[in-house]
């Protein structure tokens, strides 16, 4: 399995379907709420699982200046996870960030996740919002280096 770029209308499709599955209908809400204004600027990267041409993992890269980019709705499929995919999507998303000259990436992590991105080389920068009155969210950091 690799990490690719969706690029068709039914690759978009299986993308948002996952980060709606993934981030979404567990706190029942309403299809659309995975997707905001900034998709249209930013970059997806997903992977697809090779027999089922399912996708598996998923997430997007924005920019909040030139400097500072950000990793939003990164999805990986239950049975898929600590297999090491949403570390590929991690990273195919920092060599983005990187080659557009980017000098660090933040994301807003929940709880269950902060452990994953410690183990990509992200750190706490400190505890922020509370998603869903339930899903408590940490601000973290990773800076860039272009070596």
């Amino acid at each position: 399995m690799k990490v690719v770029k969706p690029e068709s209308e039914k690759e978009f499709e299986l993308y948002f379907d996952l980060r709606y599955k993934i981030l979404r209908k567990p706190w029942e809400q309403p299809r659309g709420s995975e997707r905001d204004d900034e998709d249209e600027t930013s970059f997806h990267r997903m992977i697809i699982e090779d027999s089922t041409k399912e996708a598996v993992a998923v997430g997007r890269l924005q920019f909040n200046s030139k400097d500072e980019a950000q990793i939003r709705y990164m999805a990986v499929a239950d049975n898929y996870q600590g297999e090491g995919i949403g570390s590929k999507i991690v990273t195919a998303l920092e060599e983005i960030a990187m080659e557009k000259g980017a000098g660090w990436i933040i994301l807003q992590a929940r709880e269950n996740a902060v452990q994953f991105y410690q183990s990509n080389g992200y750190e706490i920068v400190e505890k922020t919002h509370l998603l869903f009155d339930e899903i408590q969210h940490w601000l973290m950091k990773k800076e860039l280096t272009t070596d």
